[in-house]
């Protein structure tokens, strides 16, 4: 009798513990079948965050842990690029190509002041996102969709169903790789809006690319040449207001599985990367870009150029505007990628073994929203 007690306080701990798991996941599908995001929590009056959204007290800030000086807090500022004048001038460009070098090794994130993307593209980008966010519900159901296949998607949380916990935050996704049809995929509120924002950001990557190319010592078109930054992934993130943002993040931490990233934020703030171990603002510049490193780039820079971990700080003003462009090659790229060999020596040898776009992408979202993927492809 006593070994069948046994055993049946033993299934008994073992239902207990099952049992969070099964809420959980029958929590995130109502959630999901919802098709309204977190927008529709906050429309539906929520006053507390959801447990599914819920981030251990370990990944969340530390609210007493003591400011920083003055001096301190200026030592760690993001880096700012100027890039105005450099096609004109020589000295300005060899300014900005030192400029890079120095963020992209010591910070994998620098925000880009003179670009040429004008004001009235990048507010009506701001404006045109926000527009579709806070459409009509059964407008934007149309667009919400897990379907990897699909060009143009609204979801809340691409990795819902296997990150440890939610992200405060709703997505529309666009991917431009040569088969999206603006007119019949994207949402006629913010239609204009994305093109004319992309048709722009495509000359400041080419110019990055440039940049980055010299500062590793290469020509100019050699970053370009590989393709790198051939397939774009936008992403337009909806942060709402939140009512108990100790409890929850706007994005966990996390590297960007790319080969370079542009942001466009709004005036809000909440965007942090960690630098020397510490959490840093990425403070809102008015007309700056902010550009980081991808995981891509670091493995073909042979870790020269660092992919650091960020993350977006929920927070009870809002909403919270971004938007996000991936630069990527394309996925059917057979070449694979590996470590330039042009950087390596007997004193530098390749880090990365060489590795294709779809075995890298098929790693990352067999993990989700996380930090680097790279240790995969360490030799």
């Amino acid at each position: 009798m006593a070994g069948a007690d046994a055993d049946a306080d033993a299934d008994a701990d073992a239902d207990a513990d099952a049992a969070p798991t099964c809420n959980r996941e029958a929590e995130l599908k109502q959630f999901d079948d919802t098709k309204a995001g977190v927008k529709g929590l906050v429309d539906a009056g929520v006053s507390t965050v959801p447990r599914i959204f819920r981030h251990p007290p370990e990944d969340l800030p530390r609210l007493s842990a003591a400011a920083a000086d003055s001096d301190d807090q200026a030592a760690l500022r993001v880096p700012v690029v100027d890039i105005g004048s450099i096609g004109c001038c020589r000295r300005r460009r060899a300014e900005a190509v030192d400029a890079v070098r120095e963020a992209a090794s010591r910070w994998g994130f620098f925000q880009l002041a003179n670009h040429v993307v004008p004001s009235c593209v990048t507010d009506g980008l701001i404006g045109g996102v926000k527009g579709f966010h806070e459409e009509d519900a059964e407008v934007k159901k149309r667009f919400y969709s897990r379907e990897r296949e699909r060009k143009v998607k609204y979801a809340s949380n691409f990795d819902l169903y296997q990150s440890a916990a939610a992200n405060w935050r709703d997505t529309l996704t666009c991917v431009f790789d040569g088969s999206l049809d603006p007119a019949d995929d994207l949402p006629q509120i913010c239609r204009e809006a994305i093109m004319d924002f992309r048709d722009h950001i495509l000359g400041v990557a080419e110019a990055l690319c440039e940049l980055l190319s010299e500062a590793l010592g290469l020509s100019p078109d050699y970053l370009r040449s590989m393709n790198c930054a051939i397939r774009q992934l936008m992403v337009a993130h909806y942060y709402p207001s939140c009512p108990e943002p100790e409890l929850t993040l706007g994005t966990a931490k996390h590297t960007d599985p790319s080969f370079l990233t542009v942001l466009l934020q709004d005036e809000i703030g909440g965007l942090q990367v960690l630098h020397q171990g510490r959490w840093v603002d990425v403070s809102p510049i008015p007309g700056a870009l902010v550009v980081n490193i991808g995981d891509l780039l670091q493995l073909v820079s042979n870790d020269k150029f660092k992919s650091i971990e960020h993350r977006v700080l929920a927070s009870a003003k809002g909403p919270r505007i971004s938007v996000a462009v991936f630069f990527n090659p394309s996925f059917d790229e057979k070449k694979p990628y590996g470590p330039v060999k042009e950087l390596l020596s007997e004193t530098n040898p390749p880090a990365y073994r060489d590795v294709t776009v779809a075995e890298y992408i098929m790693n990352y979202l067999t993990k989700g929203l996380t930090s680097s993927s790279l240790d995969a492809f360490k030799l």
